[in-house]
């Protein structure tokens, strides 16, 4: 029996009634959980429920357990024997690990055993890291009454952790950019605990990586908390918006990483978000280079668009080749070996969705030709291609400014110039990027002929990384690299590879005129920990 309006439109007494208890009932009953289930991407079908999205309370509860455990890394013997012990326990189920992730993401187990030596290298460089100390940037300069201008009081300067780190791993890398990952492992190395914000496309991946990590604190003598792993889209603003959380990482999409950089930066109190966003990756062929080795070139370029199915964060998504044979030559190569490329499979069907329709919309653009037609092939595969546009369409604005926007999957434009000044024109129009390669011609690299010199000048502007004859995929993990670039490569000037990713989790702290034995061990004059430092201008060990 239903319930009938009321004189005036409204619902009956009775009705109304029912519906505030309903509403009651609702307010007090705890939300259900929804589930998180792990997906193979090869057939789209669910295989195995492995947790379940985190409300509210369960992230303030991982946040304070860890901001809880946060003393304990205060040691850095400790912290250095967590990192060696999560790179050995890591190394150990190695097996599982590659094939937990590649039933998740498709990526194969020879890639997938390679970024799995990476990623344990990556623990291996941050202890070696926390054992040497430099990266706490000791400064003393003793009091001097007749130092000029003014004198000089007694400061000592070094860096401290700003505490628990939310971390949001990325899809395209399961293990090197997510739970176990250079975001993870650098935190970690400065002292700061993590809470890890699984990505949706590897959750039994995340799960297995947070038990081994949790298990690694446990044998180095810390708070298993040091680490802990969540799941779910509301969980990921929850934990950049709690009190608690002093910093961000992020390896994701532009509008998924600027919709978190808002929320950290509108927080009453707002934290440091370093969020790898976005990057097309230009390429510059010079005339030169094309007449000498274009063949050669075209077939590079070929296996770093379609290394991984394209979706590296390093892929060359745009390419300026010359009008004329040497161009000709590279485009030849190019198609010849992307059409003999297989399908493949990229992370979800999101994704695959995305990429068939992007290049769809691009191609579609008046003067745009597809020499190897890229996009859906088969219920759950795409195929690799490219587009071919002339430079001075990318040069003149709308609508061709979709073509300089970042096409995740193994596509890239190649545009084709007719001089140089198209060259500096389509450049122009270009937003950050993490990285910038140039193709030289033998003259041009040794400086006697050409606009070498001027060419790398006209990339260091767009780009973290320059690159010159070579390919921009794969990212040496070393104490020079950077892996960042101005927005929306990159929020931040830092880096998320290499040594110096340990810098974002710390911040300077000046002690003055402090009596000596109120100092910390690293700043005290005996230097009982045996830190590098500067003393007085100096570097001293």
């Amino acid at each position: 029996m239903t319930s009938k309006p009321n004189a005036i439109g409204r619902p009956s007494r009775d009705r109304q009634a029912n519906q505030n208890q309903q509403e009651n009932q609702q307010k007090e009953e705890p939300a259900v959980a929804a589930p998180v289930w792990s997906v193979d991407p090869r057939t789209g079908k669910q295989y195995e429920q492995v947790a379940e999205e985190a409300g509210p309370a369960e992230v303030d509860r991982a946040v304070r357990a860890a901001h809880a455990a946060r003393t304990a890394l205060a040691d850095r013997t400790a912290r250095a024997a967590l990192l060696r012990a999560a790179a050995g326990l890591l190394d150990e189920a190695g097996e599982r690990l590659v094939a937990a992730a590649d039933a998740e993401t498709a990526l194969g187990a020879a890639r997938l055993t390679g970024e799995l030596a990476r990623t344990t290298y990556q623990f291996l460089a941050f202890a070696d890291t926390v054992d040497e100390g430099a990266f706490l940037d000791v400064i003393v300069d003793h009091a001097d009454p007749s130092a000029k201008p003014v004198p000089r009081p007694d400061l000592r300067r070094y860096k401290v952790p700003l505490g628990v780190v939310a971390v949001y791993a990325a899809s395209n890398f399961p293990l090197a950019f997510s739970v176990p990952g250079g975001d993870t492992a650098s935190a970690l190395a400065a002292g700061c605990p993590v809470v890890v914000k699984a990505h949706p496309d590897h959750p039994a991946t995340s799960e297995l990586c947070g038990s081994l990590l949790r298990r690694a604190a446990a044998e180095a003598g810390l708070p298993e908390d040091v680490v802990t792993v969540v799941h779910g889209f509301d969980a990921g603003l929850e934990l950049v918006r709690h009190p608690l959380v002093a910093a961000a990482g992020f390896t994701g999409s532009v509008r998924g990483g600027r919709a978190l950089f808002d929320a950290a930066a509108a927080r009453p109190h707002p934290i440091p978000f370093h969020g790898e966003l976005g990057s097309l990756n230009p390429v510059v062929v010079t005339r030169a280079a094309a007449e000498e080795r274009g063949e050669q070139i075209g077939t590079g370029l070929a296996g770093a668009m379609t290394m991984g199915v394209g979706q590296f964060c390093t892929k060359p998504g745009l390419v300026l080749a010359p009008a004329g044979e040497g161009g000709d030559r590279l485009l030849k190569s190019l198609a010849d070996t992307v059409g003999g490329t297989g399908a493949g499979v990229l992370l979800d069907a999101r994704m695959r969705d995305a990429f068939a329709a992007g290049v769809r919309e691009r191609a579609e653009l008046p003067g745009v030709q597809a020499p190897v037609v890229p996009g859906a092939a088969g219920e759950h595969t795409v195929s690799a291609g490219f587009l071919a546009v002339p430079a001075d369409l990318l040069a003149s604005g709308d609508p061709y400014g979709l073509l300089l926007e970042e096409c995740f999957g193994p596509v890239t434009v190649v545009a084709r110039y007719a001089d140089e000044a198209e060259i500096g024109a389509v450049l122009g129009r270009l937003s950050g990027n993490l990285t910038a390669t140039v193709h030289l011609g033998a003259d041009e690299a040794d400086g006697k002929a050409g606009q070498g010199a001027e060419l790398l000048a006209a990339l260091v502007p767009l780009a973290g990384r320059v690159l010159v004859d070579g390919w921009p995929t794969g990212v040496s993990v070393t104490e020079a690299q950077h892996h960042g670039g101005p927005y929306p490569a990159t929020t931040s000037t830092s880096t998320s590879v290499g040594a110096t990713a340990v810098e974002r989790w710390l911040r300077p702290v000046v002690y003055q005129s402090a009596p000596a034995a109120l100092l910390p061990p690293e700043l005290r004059d005996d230097n009982p920990l045996g830190l590098p430092r500067r003393v007085d201008g100096r570097p001293e060990r």
